[in-house]
């Protein structure tokens, strides 16, 4: 029995966001009935595409879900939509304002029609100020949310994070933001409530302290590359087989690290004796540590700095770590069933519940796959009234 099991959720959101939000909940056994156009989520047709309206993309946060196609341009498929929304206790949309309130998702319909239901409405720059109805893409808002600015190498120009740090966190944070709002309603200390999630909040958040240094401290933190300017050694160094990181952010830490390195005359040097020695003369101890480290493997190198208390880690690729025995023992990687009997290898869960736990449910479904099962078992239409949707072109 997964924990939200009997929990209804409607998505009709898009992209990788809202989605991930709804796979969140899928994964946890809520009924999760995901609303696509037609022509289906633009994000089935993102680069990396699998074939047959799917991409890497739609795949990576769709599992689980229930699929009912609906054009809602249409009055009747608008009608339709109406009755999904009575029956659920969560909506998830990602619509901008003006968009919403013409396909009749918006906060002030959505709310009349089901005053009981929690409303998530993911947006790009917050639902307030002059940019609540722009458009959010989440490396566009990685450069506005100065998260970009912080991402680099210090002499190169800013580069995007490598993964969608931004959309995927704003999804964790609304279903965080949902789950909260499900408990107040619990509680009754509240109704259906409006949960706001944005990119641009997201990425402020993820500013961390960063962020505070600038509130607090007046302190405009830069690109740094791959470790810190105030730390050395603190950074991605070469090993004969690849790279490899390190770091020593205290005295007692760098000793353990020059005797794993046998490089004990480091210490001595007065270019290396104390942090701020080391840091001012960063690149000569790159030079010195770097030598060293051609002679072994990261593999070897990570076994003995590990063994003498020394922060340090391969620095591994995306095909590693998904074949990596500690990745693969906490079930990071699932197999998930299509309709046709194969399987999909996917990500799995980002947290575990013991006592209810989740379950990664199937591969992410076709468009409009589940369209007849949920207008006539959990709306109760009739065949011909199923078959005079289709032919008014309401439905897929």
């Amino acid at each position: 029995m997964g924990a939200l099991d009997g929990l209804k959720v409607l998505d009709v959101s898009r992209v990788l966001a809202g989605p991930f939000c709804g796979q969140l909940f899928a994964e946890n056994g809520a009924d999760v009935i995901k609303v696509e156009a037609p022509e289906g989520d633009l994000n089935r047709d993102f680069p990396m595409a699998l074939g047959d309206g799917e991409s890497t993309n739609f795949y990576s946060v769709n599992r689980g879900k229930r699929d009912i196609a609906l054009n809602l341009k249409s009055p009747e498929a608008r009608s339709v939509l109406d009755r999904l929304i009575q029956k659920s206790d969560v909506m998830i949309q990602s619509f901008l304002p003006k968009v919403a309130a013409k396909l009749g998702v918006d906060w002030e319909r959505v709310h009349a029609l089901n005053p009981d239901l929690i409303y998530v409405s993911i947006s790009g720059f917050g639902a307030k100020g002059d940019l609540a109805g722009k458009p959010g893409y989440d490396t566009m808002v990685a450069a506005y949310s100065g998260v970009m600015s912080i991402t680099g190498e210090p002499d190169r120009p800013p580069v995007r994070p490598g993964v969608p740090a931004i959309d995927m966190s704003t999804g964790m944070l609304a279903y965080s933001g949902a789950m909260t709002a499900l408990m107040a309603r619990e509680r009754g200390k509240a109704r259906g409530q409006r949960v706001n999630a944005s990119l641009l909040e997201s990425g402020v958040t993820l500013l961390g302290f960063h962020g505070v240094s600038w509130l607090e401290a007046g302190q405009l933190d830069e690109r740094e590359g791959a470790g810190y300017t105030t730390l050395a050694p603190y950074d991605a160094y070469a090993a004969k087989d690849g790279d490899i990181m390190i770091g020593a952010p205290t005295e007692a830490m760098w000793a353990k690290a020059c005797s794993a390195l046998e490089l004990e005359g480091l210490r001595d040097d007065p270019r290396f004796r104390l942090n701020a020695d080391r840091c001012a003369n960063r690149e000569a101890l790159r030079t010195a540590i770097e030598a060293r480290l051609a002679e072994k493997t990261v593999a070897e190198w990570t076994g003995l700095l590990e063994a003498a208390g020394v922060a340090t880690s391969p620095i591994n690729t995306i095909d590693r770590i998904l074949a990596d025995p500690q990745v693969l023992a906490n079930e990071m990687v699932v197999d998930c069933p299509t309709p046709e009997g194969e399987n999909r290898r996917l990500l799995g869960l980002p947290f575990k519940l013991t006592g209810t736990p989740g379950a990664p449910g199937a591969a992410p479904p076709k468009v409009g796959q589940h369209s007849r099962e949920i207008l006539s078992g959990d709306l109760g239409y009739s065949d011909a009234e199923i078959e005079a949707l289709a032919k008014a072109g309401a439905i897929r």
